[in-house]
């Protein structure tokens, strides 16, 4: 079984701006405009207010010439983090006989 990252994993917003945007001195506002997608909510995704969904991962492919899947493996990073933060304290009300054996053995 794999350990638990320690960190969040990096948004990624933040990976589109900072080596996709930033370095080739593209603005927030070309690139959006660029997309066919608001200024506003890719303000939004580069400052992790909101997530890249699947025709939005496809359009930043098409720009950046990246795959759609690069862009929701790590939008799934994120999210998959956050939920295992959110139930670290949870535990299931009750194991499932069928289960148990499985992992017992």
């Amino acid at each position: 079984m794999l350990k638990a990252p320690n960190r969040r994993p990096t948004l990624p917003g933040e990976i589109l701006y900072e080596h996709f945007l930033k370095m080739r001195k593209i603005t927030i506002v070309d690139f959006s405009s660029a997309i066919d997608c608001s200024r506003k909510h890719l303000s939004n995704i580069i400052h992790g207010r909101a997530r890249i969904e699947a025709e939005l991962a496809t359009r930043i492919s098409e720009a950046l010439e990246t795959t759609p899947q690069f862009w929701l493996n790590l939008q799934n990073a994120v999210d998959l983090w956050d939920a295992k933060q959110k139930i670290k304290d949870w535990h299931p009300s009750r194991i499932f006989p069928a289960i148990a054996a499985i992992t017992a053995s």
